[in-house]
């Protein structure tokens, strides 16, 4: 059972809830607010003298090989001399190196060489993704990680992360601040104990599908209280956790133990321990409560984390829920001829499933792969169209699975053993075949994730699970299996660390940076292409319009495929919205060729563009055409669902991006790079009166800027010209300073 209470609740003695509404006059609500461990956390990292405002400075950094080296190449040109904090540079999503042949190799001796220059950490290919790295070697209690993937979690660990996008990385390499709101701050009440055979992905999918959908969790953080905790391991805990990203919540927190504490020690950072609890009464904004011992294996059907259901649910109902899925695939689709089906894999025994993954920070970790193991032991995963493969977090944990023995057995079932990898998650690593389905211990399963291609035909689907159910899947011959059918009282036997794989490859120079080193560049690094100021008056034209209810950045700029060009800024825009809207990089060039011709002082030829400065004058008849910033505008209804990556936002700014419009930004992240990209984030209340090619006129907008913001006058140039209102939600003085620079690069070199 999941449950959300209406309006704030305090929690008393980390047991008693207690609604605002029925609470005693003696509970203090602004004391109880800083009881919880967030408050606690924010309070030793804000650099502002109130809380309200929060201006936070972080203890590390993460990025993998997808975007450190814009990173990089971002703080170099804004004048970064050193690393200033730990900065760790994994190499977990680019690690294969065979799109683009030596492309993605370039990367990594460009980040190796980078962590020689100014001082960082360098995790060479394969040896652990990102954030199994960062649990075993990082987090630790009351701090605070900003990476640059939005599954940067380690809240089982006492930590408040937080994924951003590159920008924000950067801020804080320059030693500036994050700035942010204080947010609100929801427990989470854990209570009873998971069953057999029921995984940290099945307890998230529970509570993804509980709150995603009513925003009850956005850029909030979500406290994990409640005596449910002290069921479950810390290596169990982290797998919930590194899911909370896919509520849209901020980041997350939990209570810590003597469970924490023993993780800690066994990865030799004892030290790294202390207790984390609320106060006596502490005030929640809200409150998820969670009856573990209620949670039954879980799956997620495409295509979202949220579209949540129960295996037996699903396996009761099999014709009506897949034939709503297809009906969501045809709108998605629409206007592509595309085979796909989900109602074709119902045979007599069930649900036919064409591939098994259990890989990457939620579903590699070490309890995932032994519990999976233990269930497959004896089994065959077949000689038919059904396969599995299994990616272990980190070398340390494949060392001990070694041990265990766990390889051997799986192997024995005929599934593939792999090294630690975050492909399957993004498309880079085992694409299913078109049409197929997929059941991931992975962290997402939007259109397209896996690397299917529907503009060349080819649509699979992802279903996400948990490790423990895929593992009964297979033994079943890959007929869709709830865990419980195998369930027993396995438990999975005490972990034991070695980081001598570490201790030989690791490159460690925090401290230690040399700054007559060279960085060493690949053919395929470009520097990002200068960026003019924000004009008083600015004409968009509109070069796309997505009506779809969420725009995720997998849409924005796709993974998978482009990853080789994530180092090359022109290069990689030349796949913006290709998956989605391949007509937009045309005609978003042919806006930049616009305002290429306005600030080299030419006469445009574009008729479309003559007739909508003509309408101009009669709007500021005293304005010189020419000094009217040129760009184009993209709306969706709400964007940025999803990965932190930048480039969702860079790529149209390289194009000649100035705005996006929107009813509301899904994340705080995706807005953010927005910004640090130098465009402006519109909002508007009311239905899009516009369409692809029509110009918009926003005058006086470095003016509205320094306004309320709220009530933003603006003018579509059609056949009729129409008046529309725009607004911007608050930002912040810096913010609204990197976007009239042009870029956080410009207002950087100012600086």
């Amino acid at each position: 059972m999941v449950k959300l209470y209406d309006g704030g609740v305090y929690l008393v003695n980390g047991t008693e809830i207690v609604p605002e509404a029925a609470a005693p006059e003696t509970y203090q609500k602004d004391t109880a607010k800083q009881g919880t461990i967030a408050y606690s956390i924010l309070k030793a990292h804000n650099t502002a003298e109130d809380m309200q405002n929060l201006r936070l400075k972080f203890d590390a950094l993460a990025s993998h090989d997808i975007t450190f080296v814009g990173i990089i190449q971002t703080a170099r040109a804004s004048g970064m001399e050193k690393f200033p904090i730990p900065y760790v540079l994994t190499n977990c999503h680019n690690s294969l190196c065979a799109v683009g042949g030596t492309i993605n190799e370039d990367d990594h001796v460009f980040g190796l060489s980078a962590a020689r220059k100014y001082g960082g950490i360098y995790v060479p290919p394969h040896m652990a993704v990102i954030h199994q790295y960062m649990r075993e070697a990082m987090a630790g209690c009351g701090k605070m990680i900003l990476g640059s993937d939005s599954h940067t979690r380690y809240g089982a660990l006492g930590t408040m992360a937080i994924g951003e996008g590159g920008g924000e990385l950067v801020k804080q390499l320059l030693e500036n601040t994050y700035d942010v709101a204080y947010p609100g701050v929801v427990a989470v009440y854990l209570t009873g104990k998971p069953r057999p055979g029921v995984g940290p992905q099945d307890i998230a999918l529970a509570i993804i599908g509980a709150v995603f959908k009513n925003g009850y969790v956005k850029n909030k953080v979500m406290e994990f209280v409640g005596p449910g905790i002290k069921s479950m391991t810390t290596d169990y805990r982290n797998g919930v956790d590194v899911m909370t990203t896919e509520t849209t919540c901020l980041t997350s927190v939990w209570c810590t133990d003597d469970d924490t504490k023993a993780y800690l020690a066994k990865h030799g950072r004892a030290d790294d321990y202390r207790e984390l609890k609320p106060a006596d009464v502490t005030y929640y904004d809200g409150l998820v409560y969670v009856d573990l011992s209620t949670v039954k294996p879980m799956i997620a059907l495409p295509f979202h984390p949220s579209n949540a259901f129960e295996i037996d649910e699903l396996n009761a109902n099999l014709g009506d829920i897949l034939r709503e899925v297809e009906k969501e695939a045809a709108r998605l689709t629409e206007g592509k001829d595309i085979e796909f089906s989900l109602t074709d894999k119902i045979t007599p025994k069930g649900l036919q499933v064409q591939q098994g993954i259990i890989a990457g920070c939620a579903g590699g970790t070490y309890t995932n792969v032994m519990a999976a193991a233990h269930i497959l032991k004896g089994a065959q995963c077949g000689q038919g169209e059904f396969t599995l493969d299994v990616y272990p977090s980190s070398q340390p944990v494949f060392m001990d699975l070694l041990a265990k023995g766990a390889i051997s057995d799986l192997m024995a079932t005929g599934a593939i053993v792999k090294t630690a990898f975050c492909g399957p998650c993004f498309g880079a690593g085992d694409t299913p075949a078109n049409n197929a389905l997929s059941i991931r211990h992975a962290t997402r399963n939007f259109p397209n994730r896996e690397g299917s291609k529907p503009g060349a035909g080819q649509l699979s689907a992802v279903a996400l699970m948990d490790a423990r159910s895929i593992a009964a899947t297979a033994a079943n011959g890959g007929i869709l299996t709830s865990a419980e059918k195998y369930a027993d009282n396995y438990e999975v036997p005490e972990y034991n660390y070695d980081d001598s794989s570490y201790r030989a490859r690791i490159y460690n120079g925090f401290g230690k940076a040399e700054p007559e080193d060279k960085l060493i560049y690949g053919p395929n690094i470009k520097d990002w292409p200068e960026q003019e100021a924000l004009a008083q008056n600015i004409l968009l034209r509109v070069c796309s319009k997505i009506m779809d209810k969420v725009t995720t950045t997998d849409e924005l700029i796709p993974s998978g495929e482009t990853s080789s060009y994530r180092s090359n800024p022109l290069g990689l825009a030349e796949f913006t919205l290709s998956r989605r809207d391949p007509g937009y990089v045309q005609r978003a060039k042919d806006v930049r060729a616009l305002e290429k011709a306005r600030l080299a002082g030419e006469a445009q030829s574009d008729e479309a563009l003559k007739s909508a400065l003509g309408k101009v004058k009669n709007i500021l008849p005293d304005v010189d055409e020419k000094t009217i910033e040129i760009g184009s505008v993209i709306y969706c209804v709400k964007p940025g669902d999803g990965s932190a990556r930048e480039q969702a936002a860079s790529c149209q700014r390289v194009l000649g991006g100035l705005a996006n419009i929107c009813s509301e930004y899904a994340t705080k992240r995706y807005r953010s790079n927005v910004m640090n990209w130098g465009m402006l984030p519109f909002q508007m209340k009311n239905e899009p009166a516009f369409e692809i090619g029509d110009y918009i006129l926003v005058p006086n907008v470095l003016d509205a800027m320094d306004g309320d913001m709220q009530s933003i006058k603006a003018y579509v140039l059609g056949d009729e010209v129409k008046e529309i209102e725009l607004y911007i939600a608050p930002m912040t003085e810096d913010e609204k300073k990197i976007v009239k620079a042009g870029c956080l690069i410009n207002f950087n070199r100012k600086n």
